[in-house]
């Protein structure tokens, strides 16, 4: 059973960072995509970064672009988000997802793509 442990969530000033965790375990595929989603109050989830394992190839949703930067440790089975220059309305819970069908690649990601999610982290950016 595929599980995913989200971590390095808080409370951080306009400007500041942070840096996601998703531990992953169980995941018996290759290669294989983690993606990184985040759920505002009152807003729908959406994708914001994927990473594939096979050849560490990354997307990024324009918001986030250049300011979010998505790796990986496969050596520990762990996908990072570092957020830099974060603004208050990146505010959210930040989830990782997998599933053995996707395939992170230029094209995005949706919350229907995934079918193994963690319980995410939730991160507030005060003004």
């Amino acid at each position: 059973e595929v599980q995913l442990v989200e971590s390095g969530g808080g409370l951080v000033q306009a400007g500041g960072s942070l840096r996601l965790s998703c531990a992953a375990s169980g995941i018996a595929f290759e290669p294989y995509s983690i993606g990184w989603f985040r759920q505002a109050p009152g807003k729908e989830r959406e994708g914001i970064s994927c990473i594939r394992s096979s050849d560490g190839a990354t997307y990024y949703r324009d918001s986030v672009k250049g300011r979010f930067t998505i790796s990986s440790d496969n050596a520990r089975n762990t996908v990072y988000l570092e957020m830099n220059s974060l603004k208050p309305e990146d505010t959210a819970v930040y989830y990782c997802a997998t599933d053995f069908d996707y395939y992170c690649s230029e094209s995005g990601l949706e919350e229907t793509d995934f079918s193994s999610w963690g319980r995410g982290t939730q991160v507030t950016v005060s003004s």
